[in-house]
């Protein structure tokens, strides 16, 4: 056999691969983006962002689909369950992709076996708002105020095992003050409640809670990161309310279903952090109080699990399970 011909040989095998065959041409045709929110939600709003970029630079459509329900985890199971070949992928978050599998007594779906991560999206601090009524202008008086009433108020959140259940979980936790939890399909639900008097309390993403605080129809006591948010500046944190260890960002992740082929993977990876690092896109991501956090899919793999052993025992602690 000729050089050439072996060649040419190695070649037709490789392209024979199925994988590789699908990699080499992708994309040829529009890119499902499954949502775990309604329009208007922060994952939502990332998505449309940062996919626009992305369809500008393949040279084809991300189609977002919202798919809210249970959580975030019907969207996510969706793209658990989807074919492997790179034209469905999804955006979620901490609850559907870590700290449901601690929370939930059985799952459909393993975030960690049956998602295959692309990147890290964002971070984003979550605001505690509350309604003007309670007249409490400070984390202390609310406080005070709960201790005076346990069980009297009520938080609404965008489903269990989100950061907007988990922090206030841990709150109640640190501070030995109960308050119910009301469950919403998405964070412009949950902040419709608080402002019509349904709910009493909320702790979300500043893109959810900003513009009504800033309508005088909130009123901001909070945010969970370490240190003030530089968007955020006049809003102490929660260690300077006095509650240590309440240290938290409500983070948007990209993920794709396991068995699809790393080369799509890779490309995937590289067209969304090459996005996410334009400064355009960066500087509108901002404009939505999201910090762009891309790396690896072994960077974003290793976060979640990172997640999940700092929710993993505050979930256990708080006794909390769902059937």
């Amino acid at each position: 056999m000729t050089t050439r011909f072996l060649i040419a040989l190695a070649i037709a095998c490789t392209c024979a691969l199925p994988g590789v065959a699908i990699a080499q041409d992708y994309p040829t045709r529009p890119i499902r983006v499954l949502v775990p929110f309604a329009a208007g939600s922060t994952p939502d709003v990332f998505a449309r962002i940062v996919g626009e970029r992305v369809s500008a630079t393949i040279r084809q459509p991300l189609v977002i689909e919202n798919r809210p329900g249970a959580g975030g985890m019907v969207a996510t199971e969706a793209v658990a369950r989807a074919q492997p070949d790179g034209y469905t992928i999804g955006v979620s978050i901490t609850g559907p992709l870590v700290n449901n599998t601690v929370l939930y007594r059985k799952m459909s779906y393993n975030p960690f076996t049956d998602l295959a991560p692309i990147t890290l999206g964002v971070h984003q601090p979550n605001v505690l708002a509350i309604t003007p009524t309670l007249n409490v202008n400070t984390m202390q008086e609310l406080f005070e105020l709960l201790k005076k009433n346990p069980g009297k108020y009520n938080y609404a959140s965008i489903g269990a095992g989100s950061l907007s259940h988990l922090s206030v979980e841990l709150i109640k936790a640190k501070t030995n003050t109960f308050i119910v939890h009301i469950p919403y399909a998405s964070s412009p639900a949950a902040v419709t409640s608080v402002i019509a008097g349904d709910t009493h309390i909320a702790s979300l993403a500043p893109l959810a809670v900003m513009p009504q605080v800033q309508a005088g129809k909130l009123k901001a006591l909070a945010i969970s990161t370490p240190q003030r948010s530089p968007l955020l500046p006049t809003i102490p944190t929660f260690k300077e309310a006095g509650i240590l260890d309440v240290e938290a960002t409500a983070w948007i992740g990209v993920v794709a279903p396991a068995k699809t082929p790393a080369l799509v993977i890779e490309r995937l990876n590289r067209e969304f952090v090459a996005a996410m690092r334009e400064p355009a896109t960066a500087e509108k991501l901002r404009a939505q109080y999201m910090d762009p956090a891309p790396g690896t899919p072994a960077q974003f793999a290793a976060f979640m699990q990172e997640e999940l052993k700092r929710w993993g025992p505050v979930i256990k602690r708080s006794g909390a399970t769902i059937d």
